[in-house]
């Protein structure tokens, strides 16, 4: 066991029934796929605050700041062992302001909006991919936070419930 911790945040942007996605090129851990709308790598200031690291890569992604959102929420944990890493991912869901343009341009790639119907078709990082099911299938009709754990052929999520 010398795994090493990679910490990592996304968020998903919606508006009415479409959802931004990136194309992230360039990407030092993921590359060449679609994405959430903007995330990256925890900062070490950032290591007990996802939503900090969400909010400050929004900014420099997108240019978007809080006070463009509307009912932000952390909606997934997920944990995976890969390439002699553990990665845990913050996956952050959100509707844009009606009042912010959709002509997003991101200095990471590709920004596209999708109909939800359409996003499973999408070539996706794999933890990504069955959040994005997930949400579409069940979390969106909840407001529970989700712990996903992959067991090599699905993630299996639990809500995480406080006790």
């Amino acid at each position: 066991m010398g795994e090493k911790l990679r910490n990592m945040t996304a968020i998903y942007l919606s508006k009415g029934d479409k959802m931004l996605l990136l194309y992230r090129q360039g990407g030092r851990v993921v590359n060449n796929v679609w994405v959430g709308s903007a995330g990256g790598h925890f900062e070490n200031d950032e290591l007990n605050d996802p939503k900090a690291c969400m909010l400050r890569e929004l900014q420099e992604e997108l240019s978007l700041g809080e006070e463009n959102l509307r009912n932000l929420s952390l909606r997934y944990i997920t944990f995976r062992r890969t390439k002699g890493e553990i990665r845990q991912n913050y996956y952050f869901f959100a509707e844009l302001a009606e009042d912010v343009t959709e002509n997003l341009v991101s200095c990471e790639g590709i920004c596209k909006w999708f109909p939800r119907q359409e996003l499973h078709a999408l070539d996706m990082p794999y933890t990504a991919r069955h959040v994005i099911l997930h949400y579409l299938k069940t979390g969106h009709h909840t407001e529970e936070l989700y712990v996903g754990v992959p067991d090599g052929e699905k993630v299996v999520f639990t809500p995480m419930r406080a006790f």
